[in-house]
């Protein structure tokens, strides 16, 4: 609850709507960053030299602002020109002419399509136009927090000398919500606009002096957002730059003596390397990560040992890489609830598990394997697009992809082609380049029906995906 003007208990702030203009995001932006730095309306209305009313109807889209007072808020409230910078988005919005009545707040059709740039936080508006309404508006509670978090340290003489709490849940916040968004839609579009500023901040955040109490803490923050970060870059096919996030990010986590985070890293690192064709160097990483592994849950152990199982499958020693997956399901057959994993694990549910030994299977099978290698492959990978909810849209296209690929080669197409309409329809709403490499993969294993009229429209569909 806000304090009034006369200090008494005012009524809980009445939700804004950022989707309905440039002016009103800009509005909750104004009063997100009034949050930040525990002011209430009065207060900043003193800094800026209006009254409490006129700020709240700001905020709310109300009473119109005006660049001159826009940059006042922004000194005012130390928010290192991000408010300025988001004041071009009103402007650009308003020059644009869309809007005849000057007097009136102008509007967004589903949140998105007028803005004028064509893009909205680095993503093309053509990549929205897909998603829901509801996904739209999420996407713009998302950018507006973003919005804090990327100018989390102040520029010129308030920058912090010295590492704080709030700095620290920033950089918190900022790895869940980007991780979140890299599962649903891939790793490009958000995430990569936001993958330097919030890097950058976070990266400022080591190079200040930090008390003893949070340096654990810190460390562990920093580390899981370079993860992800990195993560979203291979995501994108970006390997150098993700290697480079990855490595800061087992750095970080044995910085922190935090071995969950370790395996996290070495992980995703093997994972990649594994991707571009280095199955020895991922297997190394795997079975680093797996060193103390008395330190380490059943579900992190189980998915080192599935990026083992994969590095060998790609190896093409086959019968090591089925034990690797009996292993994993043995161990994490002992998995207690998800409740009980570090944050950055609770992605490994039962589907994911599925997903992972399922794509080692895959390779097992693609290899040359006999039809019990394909069969167990199949059951793997059908459980986890089954199984896979929405928000891990990538994790189940890459799944839906890699077995209709599979029905493919294994000469059974009719079924393949059913599945691989499902996956296609995904893939065609993510901004993921790693799924699109598996769409070319598809293609190449439908080539030799490419003669049958039902593979017709297939072909004619992953064209369009793979374009």
């Amino acid at each position: 609850m806000e304090k009034s003007n006369g200090g008494a208990m005012a009524q809980r702030p009445v939700p804004l709507d950022e989707t309905h203009s440039a002016r009103a995001w800009w509005g909750k932006e104004l009063r997100n960053w009034r949050r930040v730095r525990h002011l209430s309306s009065k207060a900043l209305g003193e800094l800026v030299q209006l009254s409490a009313t006129y700020v709240e109807r700001i905020e709310k889209n109300k009473r119109r602002c005006t660049a001159r007072l826009a940059a006042k808020f922004d000194v005012a409230l130390d928010a290192g020109g991000a408010l300025t910078r988001l004041w071009r988005h009103v402007e650009r919005e308003e020059q644009q002419g869309s809007h005849a009545d000057k007097g009136a707040a102008p509007t967004f059709t589903g949140g998105m399509e007028d803005w004028p740039s064509g893009r909205v936080g680095g993503i093309p508006i053509t990549y929205l136009e897909g998603m829901s309404a509801v996904d739209r508006r999420k996407l713009m509670t998302l950018l507006g927090g973003l919005g804090v978090a990327a100018a989390a340290l102040p520029t010129g003489p308030a920058r912090p000398r010295q590492v704080r709490a709030e700095d620290i849940q920033q950089v918190r916040a900022a790895s869940t919500t980007l991780s979140q968004w890299d599962a649903k839609f891939g790793g490009d579009g958000l995430v990569q606009s936001a993958a330097e500023g919030e890097m950058a901040k976070a990266r400022a955040l080591l190079e200040l002096s930090c008390p003893p109490s949070l340096r654990q803490t810190l460390f562990t923050d920093v580390g899981r957002l370079a993860i992800v970060l990195g993560a979203a870059a291979f995501d994108r096919l970006q390997h150098d730059e993700a290697a480079e996030l990855l490595e800061l990010g087992r750095q970080c986590a044995e910085d922190a003596d935090n071995w969950s985070l370790r395996a996290s890293a070495l992980n995703w690192h093997a994972r990649q390397e594994i991707w571009r064709g280095r199955p020895e160097k991922g297997l190394t990483l795997a079975e680093v990560g797996l060193v103390r592994s008395d330190r380490l849950t059943p579900r992190e152990q189980a998915m080192l040992h599935n990026a083992r199982a994969r590095a060998l499958a790609k190896m093409k020693h086959t019968k090591e890489a089925r034990a690797a997956v009996g292993l994993s399901d043995d161990i994490v057959a002992q998995a207690k609830s998800l409740r009980d994993e570090a944050p950055w694990m609770l992605f490994y549910d039962h589907a994911q598990h599925l997903g992972d030994t399922g794509h080692a299977l895959f390779d097992v099978a693609m290899s040359g394997g006999d039809r019990a290698a394909v069969e167990l492959a199949r059951r793997r990978l059908e459980g986890a697009v089954e199984g896979h909810t929405p928000e891990f849209a990538r994790s189940r296209a890459l799944s839906g992809t890699k077995l209709a690929t599979l029905l493919m080669s294994a000469g059974e197409p009719d079924r393949a082609v059913a599945v691989a309409t499902k996956a296609l329809d995904e893939v065609g709403r993510l901004r993921s380049h790693r799924a699109a490499a598996d769409v070319a993969s598809l293609a190449q294993a439908a080539a030799p029906f490419s003669r049958r009229p039902e593979l017709a429209e297939l072909r004619a569909r992953i064209g369009n995906v793979l374009a």
